[in-house]
């Protein structure tokens, strides 16, 4: 995720783990009552993003770790990731061969929150009415091989596709697929601010400043049907200003468990030599971070630019110098344990060869030094951000081909120019929507895709992603996966730089951490609790 992945819609960031054993709300400190979070993100509702937890609209890690909480889907990831299981459904399946048709059977007895039946009927509602919407940056291209949604009975929906897409399932768990009731929820409108209702295992109560959530509590629904086991009654989350007051937080407890955005120093600190009574737990992460490029752009829209860019970075140097513990090279847009991953860029240009640069840019008789300013968002992405851009700047200015300068600026600025074309580079990140490699391709390949680039490869649009998406076995899809890998090496409309690192730093009563935040970055406040910690 427009993607959340990285989902990335406005002032929305990655919400962090939390979760609360039974007790008041505005608890804090050890012991009992609610177990509380700290996160730096910001949760906004203003005009460039009015509906910031509404399923039609919501397509970042931070709001959508909202509605997962509180929304149910009919699929979801199951503990330890793998393939989706039912949730809010009881089974669901292709029906044929060219997995052309999908049919969900619901749980029985399914209730909203607020006590009124859950249907088939309020399936179809939900996913017809995001793709009706069609929010800018709004999540409903994950829909879009959907063709008809048909309520077959009370507790059967059937979704008929325009082609095959064997990552069906996975886009089932999302939230953009989250089940909502029309008493709640306008079919034309976005429901503006941050009300949520749901089916979901939580509800949530929001208090804001402004046009600012503060803190959100989340309180177990007692109605709730499906398949996940709560550990927990109550969750609340708290926003800080910087990583800063967060830790100090952590320390003294009166915040239970953080996560985002802990600092690269932070985690070195924590990892040498914790705090006492806190933990650092290193989780699986398939976070990655990546220059993004106006391909018709005059500096860059000379493809011998990009190649040397790619050729000339140094990814070992900037995680070592910024990131730490917290990073790992990245030489493909597929995170390297997915299914498919191969290291593309690697085989093509190697770690740093400045002379390869060279030789690319003079044979294409481009002038050197190749004036070039990165953009990047100050907010949006930790504390790092900064220092890897001035890390670029060093990197690339020190092969004498570049002349490059840096320019940040807020998230609510920065999105939308880079939407509109006005950069020529820019820095994003993405979180994937779901553990499958179309995931990692296909929101920066396809036809109206995430990032708004005019780049398009006949090959890959026509040919490549319909076939991956054919293959029920993600196996038999590699081949295509992998020359859309390539192709994206040779023609660098985007050049990866950094696999991230998912850390939890936690207190010691607090059970279930190691399960708290899936690969894709999915929470999963369920499974805290308080005890002894095995």
């Amino acid at each position: 995720m427009n993607r959340k992945t990285m989902v990335l819609t406005a002032a929305i960031g990655l919400l962090t783990p939390a979760l609360s054993a039974c007790g008041s709300a505005s608890g804090g400190g050890a012991g009992t009552g609610a177990i509380v979070v700290g996160t730096t993100d910001r949760f906004e509702a203003a005009d460039y993003a009015p509906a910031p937890f509404d399923p039609a609209y919501a397509y970042d890690a931070g709001a959508w770790n909202v509605l997962r909480q509180t929304v149910q889907t009919l699929m979801h990831t199951p503990r330890g990731g793998g393939q989706p299981v039912p949730e809010a459904a009881s089974d669901c399946r292709f029906t044929d061969t060219a997995n052309e048709s999908y049919r969900c059977t619901l749980r029985p007895g399914l209730t909203f929150a607020g006590g009124d039946p859950l249907t088939a009927k309020d399936v179809k509602f939900s996913i017809e009415r995001v793709l009706a919407i069609n929010a800018e940056n709004g999540p409903s291209s994950l829909l879009s091989t959907i063709d008809t949604v048909e309520a077959k009975s009370a507790d059967t929906v059937v979704f008929h596709l325009k082609t095959a897409d064997a990552t069906f399932p996975y886009k089932l768990s999302t939230p953009a697929a989250g089940i909502v009731s029309a008493k709640d929820y306008d079919a034309k409108k976005l429901r503006p601010g941050f009300a949520v209702d749901g089916s979901g295992p939580y509800t949530m109560k929001a208090e804001t400043k402004g046009n600012q959530l503060v803190r959100a509590v989340f309180t177990k629904n007692p109605r709730y049907k499906g398949d996940i086991k709560l550990q927990n009654d109550k969750v609340e989350l708290r926003s800080f200003a910087d990583s800063e007051s967060m830790g100090k937080a952590l320390r003294d407890g009166s915040v239970h468990v953080v996560s985002r955005t802990l600092s690269p120093a932070q985690i070195a600190e924590f990892s040498a030599k914790p705090p006492k009574a806190v933990k650092l737990v290193p989780l699986p992460g398939l976070e990655i971070r990546y220059l993004g490029f106006n391909t018709d752009a005059p500096v860059v829209k000379d493809k011998a630019v990009r190649q040397a860019l790619a050729a000339a970075v140094d990814r070992d140097a900037l995680i070592s110098k910024v990131y730490g513990k917290a990073a790992q090279p990245l030489y493909s847009l597929v995170p390297t344990s997915v299914t498919g991953h191969v290291n593309s860029f690697f085989n093509k240009y190697g770690e740093a060869n400045t002379a390869k640069a060279a030789d690319l840019l003079k044979n294409a008789g481009i002038k050197t030094p190749v004036k070039l300013t990165l953009n990047y968002t100050t907010d949006h992405y930790g504390d790092g951000t900064a220092a890897e851009f001035e890390q670029l700047k060093s990197q690339l200015n020190s092969t004498q081909l570049f002349d490059i300068t840096v320019q940040g600026n807020d998230w609510a600025d920065y999105r939308p120019a880079q939407k509109k074309g006005d950069y020529a580079a820019y820095g994003l990140g993405w979180f994937p929507d779901y553990p499958d490699a179309d995931n990692f391709l296909a929101p920066f390949l396809e036809q109206d895709n995430f990032l708004g680039t005019p780049y398009a490869n006949a090959a890959v649009r026509s040919r490549l992603i319909p076939e991956s998406r054919r293959a029920a076995d993600r196996t038999v899809a590699a081949p295509a996966i992998k020359e859309m890998q390539d192709i994206v090496a040779d023609d660098v409309p985007v050049l990866p730089l950094w696999q991230g690192k998912q850390y939890v730093a936690a207190r010691d009563e607090i059970t279930g951490v190691e399960w708290s935040v899936n690969a894709i970055s999915d929470l999963q406040l369920w499974e805290l609790g308080r005890g002894v910690s095995g």
